[in-house]
């Protein structure tokens, strides 16, 4: 009972706790992941789908297997930071 206890305290802790990201500046690949782009751009993962879904935001994600990746280029022109 313990063990059950411990691991579900555990799971709402990873849940809760943000996940380190490079900052943006460092960031080499052509694209990144929903999470990591909500992340730089200071918004929450779902409102990024919802951009996605409708078309509506201002970025538009490339589909990879049914995967959203955020353009890495497009993140740093809408935030204005240089490449």
């Amino acid at each position: 009972m313990q063990t059950a206890t411990n691991h579900s305290v555990e799971t709402r802790r990873a849940v809760s706790e943000p996940q380190p990201f490079p900052a943006l500046e460092l960031v080499n690949r052509p694209t990144v992941p929903t999470d990591q782009a909500a992340h730089y751009l200071n918004r929450r993962p779902q409102t990024l789908r919802t951009w996605a879904c409708l078309e509506n935001g201002p970025l538009r994600p490339h589909r990879v297997m049914g995967r959203l990746a955020w353009s890495v280029a497009e993140i740093r022109a809408v935030l204005g930071v240089a490449a």
